[in-house]
């Protein structure tokens, strides 16, 4: 038996990235505590990277507002 010490997920992840170009992301449902306003990606595994490289737990965003 062969068995591949290579990643299977590394194949999908870059097609379940979501990419935004302008986007709000929210901190709370009533949209009042705004994290970011600009271009977003969100990762499959729901933390929100910005364009500085930081990013953003899921725990903290409530919602991505495209």
């Amino acid at each position: 038996m062969v068995i591949s010490t290579k990643s299977v997920w590394g194949e999908f992840t870059d097609e379940l990235v979501l990419e935004y170009d302008d986007a709000t992301v929210y901190g709370d449902f009533e949209q009042e505590r705004v994290l970011h306003e600009g271009s977003v990606r969100v990762l499959p595994n729901g933390w929100v990277a910005l364009p500085t490289g930081r990013l953003l737990s899921p725990d903290a965003v409530h919602h991505v507002d495209p």
